[in-house]
This record gives C-alpha cells, sequence and structure tokens, in this order.
C-alpha cells in the first residue's frame, strides 16, 4: 500500500497493491493495521454506497458539522469520477483550496478526506458506483453543503461536462456564507 500526500495538509491518496493473474485481481482496500502504520488511527463505522446512472452527476461539496464531522475513505468501484476536497478550517494556511484526483475501477486510488474538508465529486462516464467508508455516523442535522461552483474556491472541474445535481446541492451557499466550525489545529 502506498501512501501519498497531497497540497492539503492530512488529505492522502491510498494506492491499495493489487495482484493479478490470469483469473482477475485482488487488493485490500482497508487494513487498520496498515494504515495504522502511517499514523490513520480511525475508527469507520459505516460504509456507504452511490449509484449515478449519468455522466456529470454531480455531488457536493459536503460536509458535518462538529461534533459529528466525518473522516472519508472514498474510492470508485465501477466507471471514474474526478474527486475534490476542500479545505474548510478556519486559519487554516490552506482555507480554501482544494485538491482532485480521478478515481476509477481501473486505477482502484483512493483519497482519504479528514474532518474540516468538504467533498465532492463527478462522474466521468454513465452507471458509475462509488462507495466510501465512514468514521461518524450519518447525521442530518449536522449536514452542510458549499455550492459547487464558489468563484473563491475555483475548482477546476472537468469542462467538457455540463454538472446534473440535486436540488439541495443548486441551492448550497457559498463558502463565505456556508455554516462552518473546523478550526486548524483542532
Amino acid at each position: 500500500m502506498k501512501i501519498i500526500e497531497t497540497n492539503l495538509k492530512d488529505v492522502l491518496v491510498i494506492e491499495p497493491n493489487v495482484f493479478g493473474d490470469h483469473r482477475g485481481w485482488f487488493m485490500e482496500t482497508y487494513s487498520y493495521a496498515k494504515f495504522s502504520e502511517f499514523g490513520i488511527n480511525l475508527n469507520f463505522v459505516q460504509d456507504n454506497q452511490s449509484f449515478s446512472a449519468v455522466k456529470g452527476t454531480l455531488r457536493g461539496l459536503h460536509y458535518q458539522l462538529n461534533p459529528k464531522a466525518q473522516t472519508k475513505l472514498v474510492r470508485c468501484t465501477k466507471g471514474s469520477i474526478f474527486d475534490v476536497a476542500v479545505d474548510i478550517r478556519g486559519n487554516s494556511p490552506t482555507f480554501g483550496k482544494w485538491f482532485g484526483i480521478e478515481l476509477s475501477d481501473k486505477n482502484k486510488k483512493q483519497l482519504l478526506v479528514p474532518k474540516g474538508f468538504a467533498h465532492a465529486f463527478i462522474t466521468l462516464s454513465d452507471n458509475v458506483e462509488v462507495q466510501y467508508k465512514v468514521d461518524e455516523l450519518y447525521s442530518p442535522e449536522n449536514d452542510r453543503g458549499i455550492i459547487w461552483n464558489d468563484p473563491v474556491i475555483n475548482i477546476e472541474w472537468p469542462n467538457d461536462i455540463t454538472p446534473i445535481l440535486s436540488e439541495k446541492d443548486q441551492k448550497a451557499p457559498l463558502l463565505k456564507d456556508a455554516e462552518n466550525n473546523f478550526n486548524y489545529g483542532e
């Protein structure tokens, strides 16, 4: 397993070891022991899966407020996505900055999105399945969002795709207006 740091502290790309032969392949997607070796000590409590039928489906930018904030370990098990994490921790030197990566069933990469970051993805193909682990249960009363195209964040989404959004995501506020109780270093 390979852990790759990104431009955002604590946002990590995970590259599992994939073992293949004429029958197919095998990989370990998560191991508490191996993650702990890298200083990643998480207690995942829920697995989630989404299906998006159409290329261009955009989900996010989502996060949960403290004390129900979530760390997510995201992977794409069918098709491909452009996955994004945005630093929303007050006083962070990278506040409002983002990191994006393609996750797919072919490259088998995963993205670790810590508490204090908003998360979103856009599908790059039809019939996409995304699975992710979280270390806190879903809490509707703490569920928040930021508009996907906030000009201050300025995410460089794939420009050949017109996003398909939920009503909730269409109405999300700008970063400057979003409720947020994260502070850098806490």
